[in-house]
């Protein structure tokens, strides 16, 4: 599924079935939707068997899409309640021929100045900032976790049989668990959503290459889906770019921190999502006590209108600051920085040039 980008973003996609796929079916799906202040994108990679994980994608993100749209409230909270909407659609067809079914599910909605990350399986985010690859999202897998407790290095997990063995997924039981983050976003950053196609094929730093070359999203796709077909395609592909073109202003709702302990269930993500909802009120508060004062005591419009105009201000700064502190956390976790200085050679990865 695909919309045109609105003008601060552009975007490209590609989905392949990959070289070593019995039948020719393409499990994996992503979506590209536009929206007036940013946009929603997407990756479903399936599981169950060809016509179950083709059908499981699918299902996922066109709940997603269609409840986010439905939906009200924050735009944390629409995003959390719209991948529980995709949980349960994959859930009610997982009978008969389709028992057993899932996905994994990665969702970057751009609201503005800022992105959430809504995630489920091992489908990966990563971002592009100043010359520097962040990975954004860990895995959730038996293997992945091996890695966290030092059982296992990255390179063993790499090749490991289980890598594809996912721990958490779509269609699993009713509730969902995600992990659901925000972080601002700058001109020039460029997103990358991934199937594990991809990710368990070419490395970060080969990523952090290929990310790096100027070209167009959709040409950047397509240079990442021929290196993972170059390197044997064992799996189906999929590579989602978003560039974004101009820095927009924050919203005003504050951005869901990334949690320490892993996934959570939706219900309790949500709770704290109502929680967050504090500065909305103080925000609406100080402009309507602002007004009030105005409106009781008109000979001290000037000065009360100047007192609540420094309120805002100073609570929207430090809404700033706070988000950008949060930023910066999660760029820290879950894997360093990779940087061009420490990428492999260019010369390495000439075969993948289109």
């Amino acid at each position: 599924m695909r919309a045109t980008a609105t003008p601060s973003l552009t975007s490209g996609l590609l989905t392949d079935v990959g070289r070593q796929r019995q039948g020719g079916v393409n499990q994996d799906a992503a979506l590209a939707l536009d929206l007036p202040q940013g946009g929603l994108y997407a990756v479903a990679d399936g599981m169950g068997g060809h016509a179950a994980g083709e059908l499981a994608a699918n299902l996922a993100l066109d709940a997603l899409s269609q409840q986010y749209l439905d939906g009200r409230g924050t735009p944390p909270a629409r995003l959390a309640e719209a991948v529980q909407s995709a949980n349960v659609a994959v859930l009610r067809h997982a009978v008969g021929e389709y028992v057993g079914m899932g996905t994994t599910l990665l969702a970057a909605l751009i609201d503005r100045g800022a992105a959430l990350i809504a995630h489920v399986g091992d489908s990966r985010a990563y971002l592009l900032r100043g010359g520097e690859l962040h990975r954004l999202t860990e895995d959730h897998s038996w293997v992945a976790e091996q890695v966290r407790l030092g059982h296992m290095t990255e390179a063993e997990a790499r090749d490991h049989q289980w890598r594809s063995v996912v721990s958490n997924a779509l269609g699993g039981e009713e509730r969902v668990r995600l992990e659901m983050f925000g972080l601002p976003l700058r001109s020039g950053d460029r997103l990358l959503l991934c199937s594990d196609g991809l990710s368990s094929i070419v490395t970060d730093q080969e990523l952090l290459l290929l990310l790096s070359r100027p070209l167009e999203p959709e040409a950047t796709a397509r240079v990442l889906v021929n290196a993972a077909n170059d390197g044997g395609g064992p799996d189906n592909i999929t590579a989602l770019i978003i560039d974004v073109q101009r820095e927009g202003r924050l919203p005003t709702y504050p951005l869901p921190l990334r949690r320490e302990d892993g996934p959570v269930y939706v219900d309790v993500l949500l709770s704290t999502q109502r929680g967050n909802s504090l500065l909305t009120y103080l925000l609406l508060m100080i402009a309507y006590f602002t007004l009030l004062g105005i409106m009781l005591v008109p000979e001290r419009r000037a000065l009360i209108g100047l007192l609540g105009t420094a309120a805002l201000v100073g609570l929207l700064v430090w809404q700033r600051a706070q988000a950008t502190q949060r930023a910066s956390h999660i760029l820290k976790h879950p894997s360093a920085a990779l940087n061009l200085a420490a990428a492999p050679a260019e010369k390495s990865l000439s075969s993948t040039r289109p």
